[in-house]
């Protein structure tokens, strides 16, 4: 008898001083996950759901800039092209997957006039 009660003890030992699932070595991979999910993902999926959105938004006027790195404005609207005028009567059309952003659409000013340089004679 003495056999059976020293294994039953035992048993009852290593359940103990298993420790469940708070020092089982899946929670530092869990909580890597967890990390990468709110530093990693979300983040990119955000960026993702706005640029979705400003392709939706679109229209005729707009000041774009390509993938490509051209700049232009929006002459024409398809459902999934535009015709973008990129310079005075030079028009292509452009995937609205490749547009990148919206240019600022700001109004160029003019240049600060400069000072008219005085001649070397009337500097001395």
């Amino acid at each position: 008898m003495n056999l059976a009660y020293a294994m039953g003890q035992g048993g009852q030992a290593a359940a103990e001083g298993s420790g469940g699932l708070l020092s089982s070595p899946l929670l530092p991979i869990i909580f890597m996950l967890v990390i990468m999910w709110f530093l990693l993902i979300r983040p990119q999926q955000k960026k993702q759901k706005e640029h979705r959105a400003m392709l939706d938004n679109l229209k005729k006027g707009d000041m774009i800039i390509t993938s490509g790195g051209l700049h232009g404005r929006i002459t024409g609207v398809t459902e999934s092209t535009l015709i973008v005028e990129i310079a005075d009567k030079v028009r292509v059309k452009v995937g609205r997957g490749y547009v990148s952003s919206l240019a600022q659409t700001t109004k160029p000013t003019a240049p600060p006039a400069k000072e008219k340089e005085k001649p070397e004679a009337e500097k001395k």
